[in-house]
């Protein structure tokens, strides 16, 4: 039981964490990753907030993938999808977190960003309670459908990249340099987190660290 607590604390701080990043990358306005992209130009397009587009098109993408594994997702999908939303909503809210004047401080923002995004995704996949909608999909079609990760990761930020950017969201360097570094920063803190994860949690000396996360089973 005390087990569990942790684990959901330290889910739940890993979103945090992670919502954190994502706004740092955002505020920076050098380009945001191909999913904000989307929630920002559906944001322009159709008002509401970015928090709020992120938990729809994840209860979009949530039941999309549910739909593929036919089966329903782990309650930690579902947790994800709703704490990530209002987290980015109260980060994006916080008075003294502007954009830089200078363009040195936009890319201090972003490098920032993209640096406790991955350390945040680090920390609640260490969790192992459940992937977020858009992994869950991500995964979900490498399992049913034999594509490759990095093919399925490719073709869904490619698309919502393109939509995004038809409605009007933020596509410009930073979009390329988040892309190409989180999977290589991610890979870098993941390990770190699962083993710290395995060691003071599960007590089983990381041996699960490098297996597939199946989205609705976990590790």
């Amino acid at each position: 039981m005390e087990k569990n607590i942790f684990r959901y604390l330290l889910f739940f701080a890993g979103l945090a964490v992670m919502s954190f990043g994502i706004v740092l990358t955002i505020k920076a306005d050098l380009g945001a990753a191909p999913w904000d992209v989307l929630h920002i130009g559906l944001y322009k397009q159709f008002g509401l907030s970015i928090g709020s587009w992120s938990v729809i098109v994840g209860v979009f993408i949530l039941g999309l993938s549910s739909a593929i594994m036919k089966q329903w997702p782990r309650m930690g999908s579902f947790l994800n999808m709703i704490f990530v939303g209002p987290c980015i909503d109260l980060f994006m809210a916080v008075p003294w977190l502007s954009t830089p004047d200078t363009l040195a401080g936009k890319l201090a923002m972003l490098i920032a960003g993209i640096l406790i995004l991955a350390l945040g995704m680090g920390i609640y996949i260490s969790a192992r309670i459940g992937a977020g909608p858009r992994d869950s999909l991500m995964l979900a079609l490498h399992l049913k459908k034999g594509w490759k990760i990095a093919h399925v990761r490719l073709a869904m930020e490619t698309i919502v990249l393109f939509i995004g950017f038809i409605l009007g969201g933020p596509v410009h360097l930073g979009t390329l340099v988040i892309t190409a570094s989180i999977g290589h920063v991610t890979g870098i803190t993941l390990p770190l987190c699962r083993k710290l994860a395995d060691r003071f949690l599960f007590q089983n000396g990381g041996k699960t660290a490098n297996r597939i996360w199946h989205p609705n089973k976990g590790v």
